[in-house]
């Protein structure tokens, strides 16, 4: 899955066209909109290209505003709103067809000493003993569906996946993750993946205590806005557990948190998303 993880790392490399101005595009799939991670993880790349590398990113808030085209590039226009002594804002707005569909607020910060402290990690299943997510799809009988997409982000469900869900579960939901190959020595680009994998799971979620998932054709599904908070170093090719809950579901939005450790129990980031959760008219 290298060649998936390769491009994967070259859709998030976008090409600079202007003084706070990068173009991002699509893999060529068959979707209906852009996934909502691969626009979040383009706009932190486009406001990290104008900060300084000393600098890395704390935290991002992010709103999908509008469905995106897959088959139009996406603009993105950054806006240096503060570079102070400590810590850099950026404002980032994604433009499709002279409109904007997605809005990013990403604060960056130069390293410092001082309080720490951490979640302690849940005690899970290691990776290696869980099923792939190939294997998932091949009990399912999906075979053949799985072999018509890229799969650069290998999955492990530690609970149940979204293909054994027929009825209400706790609402609780742990996944390993990493890329399905290695990636380079860039923090940034890291991260960047880490924004990219954090809305794959996430919003299905909500759909726990209802016995149902993203799988259940008759659902309709997408992000609203997403919260990030990046606490410590990692890396994307590592295997991270990404612990998700969610505290409530109502008119038609669902909200779910998340926290994601590294393999050795460090929490290296936390994560909040609401998402519209509707069923769809006959």
């Amino acid at each position: 899955m290298q060649q998936d993880v390769a491009d994967l790392v070259r859709l998030l490399d976008l090409e600079a066209i202007e003084v706070n101005m990068f173009r991002g595009v699509s893999p060529d799939e068959d979707r209906q909109r852009i996934f909502g991670g691969q626009v979040a993880g383009q706009a932190l790349v486009a406001a990290a290209r104008t900060v300084e590398p000393e600098r890395s990113v704390h935290s991002l808030h992010a709103y999908f505003l509008r469905p995106g085209d897959p088959n139009c590039p996406v603009l993105y226009d950054v806006d240096r709103i503060r570079d102070g002594r400590s810590f850099t804002t950026r404002r980032v707005v994604g433009i499709q067809h002279g409109r904007a569909i997605f809005n990013l607020a990403a604060s960056f910060q130069i390293h410092e000493e001082g309080f720490q402290h951490l979640d302690e990690m849940p005690d899970v299943p290691a990776p290696e003993s869980l099923i792939s997510r190939k294997q998932d799809w091949a009990d399912a009988g999906l075979e053949e569906e799985w072999a018509k997409r890229p799969h650069p982000i290998d999955f492990r469900y530690v609970t149940a996946s979204p293909f054994n869900r027929n009825e209400p579960l706790p609402p609780v939901q742990q996944v390993w993750f990493r890329t399905d190959g290695e990636l380079p020595d860039d923090p940034v680009l890291h991260a960047c993946l880490l924004t990219y994998a954090s809305d794959m799971t996430l919003l299905d979620t909500t759909l726990l205590p209802h016995g149902t998932s993203s799988m259940d054709g008759s659902i309709l599904m997408a992000s609203l806005d997403h919260a990030m908070w990046f606490h410590g170093p990692f890396r994307a090719d590592e295997w991270l557990l990404y612990d998700q809950r969610t505290p409530a579901a109502l008119n038609g939005r669902g909200l779910a948190t998340g926290r994601v450790f590294t393999q050795d129990g460090c929490l290296i980031a936390s994560v909040v998303q609401e998402g519209l959760i509707r069923r769809a008219k006959p």
